[in-house]
């Protein structure tokens, strides 16, 4: 396949210029549908250039929009990051309440300890659960 060490090197090279062009093409794609700023249309117009003329499409882009390139990247780290926490705070903090099965989990440590009676278990049990105390042993 390769007659002399040039050819390999030439083809090494081919290969490193080819990866390089497609990672900037998913680079390119990627901050095209992040932006807000621009609709739909525009978006559709911008794809098809970048598909049908990859070179120039991706010059002409990174002259047109890659002043703001960093900018919408940071803005999406910083979404991703603030509904990251978010929803680490919601899952991690219960705002003073437990829920049902630490709610029952604490009445049968009671229960087994003696603390409470099996009533009163069933009663903490029905009022985690939601039921309040409608089942009232008498």
């Amino acid at each position: 396949m390769f007659d002399d060490n040039g050819s390999f090197l030439l083809a090494t090279f081919e290969f490193f210029i080819f990866c390089a062009w497609f990672m900037c093409l998913f680079w390119l794609f990627g901050d095209l549908f992040r932006s807000r700023d621009i609709g739909g249309w525009a978006k559709t117009f911008w794809t098809l250039f970048l598909i049908i003329l990859p070179i120039i499409g991706m010059l002409v882009y990174l002259i047109a929009r890659g002043s703001g390139m960093h900018d919408r990247a940071l803005a999406s780290a910083a979404e991703m990051q603030s509904r990251q926490e978010a929803y680490i705070r919601s899952v991690a903090t219960t705002d003073g309440k437990q829920s049902a099965t630490d709610q029952i989990a604490s009445a049968k440590a009671l229960l087994d300890s003696g603390a409470i009676t099996t009533a009163d278990f069933e009663q903490l049990k029905a009022e985690a659960l939601g039921r309040g105390a409608a089942t009232t042993v008498g």
